[in-house]
């Protein structure tokens, strides 16, 4: 049974922090990239981050320098750890995982998802 399951989200100000965590079986890791994606109301689901089986990362540009992804030394679980949250963060959170080594923010390479986290950040 392969499953995901994220938690972490929560409400916070403007400028604070969050870790997410995003627990993952069922998948040979080495072989999988997992990501991490948002999804604001009435907006397209956004990539946020992801991490390969080698620990390639890729973030998108609005993240970079405040998110960090990494994942636990037996990798079953990825984090997104969240600095200088701003207002437009505001999304409810999914980690996925994708049958590949390649590193992706197409939400449509993924093929297993979590029933996500909400972030709310407030101004």
């Amino acid at each position: 049974q392969w499953q995901l399951v994220e938690s972490g989200g929560e409400p916070v100000q403007s400028g604070g922090s969050l870790r997410l965590s995003c627990v993952v079986s069922g998948f040979p890791l080495q072989h999988y990239t997992i990501g991490w994606f948002r999804q604001a109301p009435g907006k397209e689901r956004e990539g946020v981050s992801c991490i390969s089986g080698g620990d390639d990362t890729d973030y998108v540009d609005s993240v970079k320098g405040r998110f960090t992804i990494s994942r636990s030394d037996n990798k079953r679980v990825v984090y997104l750890q969240m600095h200088s949250l701003k207002p437009e963060d505001t999304a409810v959170y999914y980690c996925a995982a994708r049958f590949s080594s390649a590193v992706s923010l197409n939400p449509t390479n993924y093929d297993y998802w979590g029933q996500g986290t909400q972030v709310t950040v407030s101004s």
